[in-house]
């Protein structure tokens, strides 16, 4: 397998110098918005790049990212699934560890943060899954910030767990039913709020996608991610990994992971989509196999749309993945031929789920299922001296209902 997955890239290219200064990664990202909304994305790209040069800031950062999240996350050696990857050695980045549960509260911390640093005292956020508006109401509860979170109804029937946490947590929940009342309607709805309560307002988007400079800087907050692994993995094996995998939705978690390999070509890396119910069908959100280059959400990307340019419903059995788009940077890294964009289905997600659960006692969350899905898809093709890192990003504990209402098991 991982002999037919590309690492190919142009020698000149400095992946550290991207994006441009128009927030462009090629001819995708961009900040394509409402002038009412411009002003506000200037200032806070000015405080991120105060932010970046302040001590005080980092210092900060790390604090939290340290005693509060609870970071570095083990790299673990998956033995027994190894031995199901025709003995190729895979090591889970188990972010699951974090607290809350996932990698969201990585760039939560960074973003709030930021927002003390710029005096707002009011915080809205979307979210799918769950996990980063869990994230960001946790945030919002250590550092006393109104929080009002947008969810899809769709998505606050099949992540009952995570709501009731944001509730307890503090969080207004305001759902959303516009569309398929789901991610890409929450995000919406989050960037009409921002427009209409400037002043004392901070957007803390979960993804990497999205209006310069959020691609950027969800990136930078995440890529704590691969910075640990890189020193863990060397310090385990002595040597860099031949892949990196991640679940793709729109493309934190995976480029939290991949970015600080990305100027290594003999480390090869796969993003795996959502499937669905197979890419060939209306029923998946795999937006870079089957997409095609638009613009939502102030950005240029990799989009699900009709031949009139309308964008089209995405799905996954993961409440995380079922976004229509995806980040532009990730836009750019398939372009070029850097990173290799997959896919998994949702019973695939769901075999690879009970199989992690009875293998390694790790309850993964439906979204790194996909990933390590692809692995189990293609073990045939890996050998014993393939070394893997895949990005646990999330725990299953949000998926329980929805699993089991797939399953028709009655809780």
């Amino acid at each position: 397998m991982l002999k037919k997955i590309s690492s190919q890239r142009n020698k000149k290219i400095k992946f550290e110098r991207f994006p441009d200064k128009f927030g462009r990664f090629g001819k995708f990202g961009g900040r394509f918005v409402a002038e009412t909304l411009m002003p506000l994305l200037i200032e806070v790209e000015q405080e991120y790049k105060k932010a970046k040069k302040s001590k005080e800031f980092k210092k900060n950062l790390d604090y939290y990212l340290k005693n509060y999240v609870g970071r570095p996350s083990p790299l673990y050696f998956a033995s027994r699934i190894s031995e199901r990857l025709n003995g190729a050695r895979i090591y889970f980045k188990r972010d699951e560890l974090n607290h809350t549960g996932a990698h969201k509260i990585n760039n939560c911390i960074g973003q709030i943060l930021l927002a003390q640093r710029m005096g707002k005292k009011r915080i809205v956020a979307e979210t799918g899954a769950g996990q980063h508006g869990l994230a960001t109401a946790t945030v919002c509860a250590l550092f006393n910030l109104k929080c009002i979170v947008y969810m899809g109804e769709t998505d606050i029937k099949r992540q009952a767990p995570n709501v009731f946490k944001m509730k307890l947590l503090g969080a207004e929940i305001r759902p959303v039913t516009s569309g398929t009342a789901t991610l890409k309607d929450a995000m919406n709805e989050a960037l009409r709020d921002w427009v209409s309560n400037v002043n004392d307002t901070f957007y803390v988007i979960g993804t990497v996608a999205g209006p310069h400079p959020y691609p950027m800087m969800v990136r930078d907050f995440q890529s704590i991610i691969g910075i640990e692994a890189k020193k863990q993995i060397l310090q385990a094996e002595k040597r860099l990994p031949d892949l990196l995998i991640a679940c793709i939705g729109g493309g934190s978690n995976a480029l939290g992971l991949f970015h600080p390999f990305l100027k290594y070509d003999k480390v090869k890396i796969i993003g795996v989509e959502a499937g669905g119910r197979g890419i060939n069908s209306n029923k998946h959100a795999a937006s870079l196999s089957k997409g095609k280059p638009g613009y939502l959400h102030g950005n240029h990307t990799y989009l699900l749309q009709n031949k009139d340019g309308q964008i089209l419903d995405a799905h996954s059995i993961s409440a995380g993945l079922d976004y229509p788009g995806i980040g532009p940077e990730h836009s750019w890294l398939k372009e070029i031929g850097r990173v290799t964009y997959v896919n998994a289905t949702d019973k695939e997600a769901l075999n690879a789920f009970k199989l992690c659960c009875k293998l390694e006692g790790i309850i993964p969350a439906l979204e790194p299922s996909h990933a390590l899905a692809y692995l189990l898809k293609n073990a045939k093709n890996l050998n014993k001296n393939d070394l893997i890192i895949m990005n646990m990003c999330g725990r299953g504990d949000k998926d329980i209902y929805s699993i089991s209402n797939y399953l028709g098991v009655e809780l």
